[in-house]
């Protein structure tokens, strides 16, 4: 069950989402997307206030702090930026969406870093060190700190559901291609990076 500051925040985002009142957001804030269902991305993983997080992008103004709001994202289309109306329709309007801000980063390097992904393809099996690249790997890879170090670091991957179990799901997605589920290996996911310490939850007025 939701908590009650996540559901105040939400509802901030919402109302300030809808508004159109875009003058809160810093460049490289993150979004974070809540599934109201769930899925097998938040069976197996768990987010900041047990929310079922299965997406998260970055916010960047093209072409400077007075420009077009855009979350620049990895989807099934590849690394690419969304105009920020077309996001939130996306993922089902704006009470699906959390924000959070990096602390103690160059947000403007690391945006950059970001872009540079432009046209990678989507990773499908969250695999290391591929040409392709998933949500939360985008960010993982990329925010670094004044001094170009990452500060977001990885964690071993589990495909484990609270029954202790492989999902299903990921025993049949690994199954159909000849793989193993990845069990153990570094990944990163949209769930671990909302609980990570240097993401602060903001009631952000986009």
């Amino acid at each position: 069950m939701k908590s009650m500051l996540s559901i105040v925040t939400a509802s901030l985002v919402t109302l300030s989402l809808l508004a159109g009142n875009h003058g809160d957001v810093h460049e490289g804030d993150l979004v974070f997307v809540v599934n109201p269902h769930g899925n097998a991305i938040t069976s197996v993983t768990t987010a900041i206030d047990s929310l079922p997080i299965d997406h998260v992008a970055i916010l960047h103004r093209v072409g400077g702090d007075d420009g077009p709001l855009y979350a620049l994202e990895a989807i099934g289309a590849g690394v690419c930026l969304t105009p920020i109306d077309s996001f939130i329709n996306a993922n089902g309007g704006a009470a699906n969406l959390v924000a959070g801000r990096v602390e103690a980063v160059n947000h403007h390097r690391s945006v950059r870093n970001a872009l540079a992904y432009a046209g990678r393809p989507y990773d499908y099996n969250y695999m290391p060190d591929d040409s392709a690249i998933y949500c939360s790997e985008l960010v993982q890879k990329t925010y670094v700190d004044t001094c170009g170090r990452h500060i977001f670091g990885t964690i071993p991957m589990t495909f484990r559901d609270s029954s202790g179990e492989i999902h299903p799901y990921w025993t049949q997605h690994y199954g159909k291609q000849g793989l193993s589920v990845p069990e153990g290996e570094p990944g990163t996911n949209p769930g671990q990076l909302s609980r990570d310490k240097k993401v602060k939850i903001l009631d952000l007025k986009f």
